[in-house]
């Protein structure tokens, strides 16, 4: 096995994870419908979403992504199917200020929906326990 190949397999195992994170931090909260307890994790990695969005920040794994690029001997964002199809979904072309900005504020009035309607559920539901 070479250094290469284990830094490429670092690599996809980050892009993927970095992909996964920006999936729970969009959708997460629908998981909290089936696994309650998971807010706990959901709400953080929320909190941290839209903070580099909003501030325009870097998030640490990008760095990370980009030095095991440059172990496995890759140019910048472009490779195997991972790197090819994912990384577009991760860092897309044109993605301004603005965009980052839209992009937050669709992330808080999807995640505000479901805790909206999680909170109103759960209301009804200790109504309905006062009642009986």
């Amino acid at each position: 096995m070479t250094d290469t190949f284990v830094y490429q397999v670092l690599l996809d195992g980050v892009v993927i994870f970095h992909l996964a994170f920006i999936v729970f931090v969009v959708l997460g909260g629908m998981l909290v419908f089936a696994w309650p307890k998971i807010i706990w994790l959901h709400l953080p990695c929320l909190i941290w979403g839209i903070f580099i969005e909003l501030t325009g920040g870097i998030c640490p794994l990008t760095p990370l992504e980009l030095y095991l690029r440059a172990k496995a001997g890759e140019p910048a964002y472009v490779g195997d199917f991972i790197i090819h199809y994912i990384d577009p979904i991760i860092y897309p072309g044109g993605l301004t200020r603005e965009v980052q900005i839209l992009l937050s504020a669709l992330v808080i009035l999807v995640n505000a929906a479901v805790y909206g309607w999680l909170l109103l559920h759960k209301k009804k539901g200790a109504m309905s326990e006062k009642r009986h």
